[in-house]
């Protein structure tokens, strides 16, 4: 899928089990569509780790991504700037995010790529 500007950032991170329905319905309902609204923002994906097998090099490898977080959000912005706007904060800021979900997640993690 090629991307629409030349940067993306990566947040992931977990949640807490029985938060979990109350984080993606929030998430999709309100957290990412506030942030997908802030000047500069382009799009913005959602993805879920996904177990699966795969065939390299003659060899079954499972891919279980142990270790890593299972749920990712890939927005496509303009600029680095954007991440520092008083638009995109107060996106953040936006309905029942922080208040009902962010301090059930954990091994949360940003990453900001240029898109190459």
């Amino acid at each position: 899928m090629p991307f629409s500007t030349k940067y993306v950032l990566v947040v992931s991170m977990d949640v807490e089990p029985e938060k979990e329905a109350l984080f993606n319905e929030i998430y999709d309902s309100e957290h990412l569509p506030y942030l997908k609204k802030v000047p500069g923002v382009r799009a913005a994906t959602r993805l879920k780790t996904e177990i699966a097998s795969l065939l390299s090099g003659g060899e079954r490898r499972q891919l279980t991504g142990e270790g890593m977080p299972k749920y990712t959000a890939l927005y496509e912005i303009d600029s680095p700037d954007v991440l520092t706007s008083k638009a995109w904060v107060e996106a953040g800021e936006l309905g029942r995010w922080n208040k009902k979900v962010s301090t059930f997640t954990k091994n949360r993690r940003f990453v900001l790529r240029k898109v190459i």
